[in-house]
């Protein structure tokens, strides 16, 4: 029997294996289809809309009214309760009723047409940087359109043109333009990362699950033994229907994000087919060289589990890795996720070349090779190991 023979033989008999065990249909096929469809309806609207704000408003004027009305009318604002003092709104906040509110003194109204400067406040929760962020912006905006209001007006009224009061109000004007993502779409930034990275959570755990039952079971001889003895053939066989599996998963994702929801890639399908391919043969590489260096169904999926975990943390996304502790920066190049991250905005994200990602592609392929220095204990410990629960 030749060595082509007896992988087919191999990955047979694991095609039987993942239709009796159910785990791996949930694992490899459901989870990985409710993470996707929920992590990308969660985020459909881009950014988070109609976040609840409240108002103590003790002037009480048709200027402050009109003030809060165009608060609410902000997307990201929903004006919801009216209180009478701050100290109830600031208790509103902290049971997590509102995430902000705008505080209007009394005398708000006299002081700005008097031109005495009236301080208006305005506070916000920053428990949800997103949040925070979005409503500091929309309450900074809404108090200078107070003053730029009673501004206009004053000079309209002393004859000066709308040229000239625009120049006065607003010196600079800002022209922002968001590359490649003009909507600030928080769906394009993060369901790229969150996704893939539980997909690399499901591969890891697979991979050394899939391995280390071998032992559970008492299978692992037997295993070998249509191998011929040989762990590279047993491995590949073994490894190849979970592959296949992953990758129509992978690209299925892909498909879904990138032609069905038209998040950007200016980089085109080929950017796209290599990514996908060295997702998954990355992380089954790296599922199968842990549990190489611990021969452990219970230790190798914990560490799989930790690696994957703290991948989101290393990817960069929520937090720039180069503002980070060097220790740190450094040991985010163990991690297959950032590594994806960055080939994904250098080469599919923004349509650079190749040869732009060149470091984290070399990357990928030495976590693919990581086995090697591996395998040998794996077919060592298949032979003469005995499971311990």
């Amino acid at each position: 029997m030749n060595t082509i023979q007896r992988i087919l033989r191999i990955a047979a008999r694991e095609i039987g294996i993942l239709r009796r065990n159910h785990i791996y249909f949930f694992a490899m096929v459901v989870f990985p289809l409710l993470v996707t469809f929920f992590f990308t309806s969660l985020m459909n609207d881009g950014q988070p809309l109609e976040m609840p704000v409240g108002v103590v408003d003790l002037d009480n004027t048709s200027t402050t009214r009109s003030l809060i009305r165009k608060l609410d009318a902000f997307e990201s604002s929903k004006v919801v309760a009216h209180y009478p003092s701050v100290s109830e709104a600031r208790q509103a906040i902290q049971r997590n009723k509102i995430y902000a509110f705008l505080y209007l003194p009394k005398g708000t109204t006299s002081d700005l047409l008097s031109a005495r400067q009236p301080k208006v406040s305005f506070y916000y929760s920053m428990t949800s940087v997103t949040s925070g962020s979005l409503l500091y912006r929309d309450l900074k905006t809404i108090t200078t359109l107070g003053s730029a209001a009673v501004g206009s007006a004053t000079m309209t009224a002393k004859g000066f043109t709308e040229k000239q009061i625009k120049t006065f109000l607003q010196p600079i004007s800002i022209d922002l333009h968001p590359i490649n993502n003009p909507w600030v779409d928080y769906n394009v930034y993060l369901s790229n990362m969150l996704i893939p990275g539980c997909l690399m959570l499901f591969i890891f755990l697979i991979t050394a699950y899939s391995i280390g039952t071998e032992l559970k079971f008492k299978d692992s001889k037997e295993w070998l033994a249509m191998a011929d003895n040989n762990i590279h053939v047993a491995l590949i066989g073994k490894l190849l229907p979970q592959t296949l599996i992953f990758l129509i998963i992978m690209f299925a994702f892909l498909f879904y994000t990138f032609d069905i929801l038209g998040f950007p890639h200016q980089g085109g399908t080929w950017s796209i087919v290599l990514l996908g391919l060295l997702t998954v043969f990355s992380a089954q590489a790296f599922g199968v060289f842990i549990f190489g260096l611990m021969p452990s169904l219970r230790m190798s999926m914990s560490i799989c589990s930790l690696w994957a975990v703290l991948s989101f943390t290393t990817s960069g996304t929520a937090f720039p890795l180069f503002a980070m502790d060097s220790p740190i920066e450094a040991i985010a190049q163990l991690f297959p996720l950032r590594h994806y991250y960055m080939i994904y905005q250098i080469c599919v994200f923004n349509g650079y070349p190749f040869t732009d990602a060149w470091f984290n592609i070399m990357a990928l392929l030495i976590f693919i090779c990581l086995p090697i220095f591996t395998v040998k204990n794996i077919k060592k410990a298949m032979l003469e190991y005995v499971y311990i629960p």
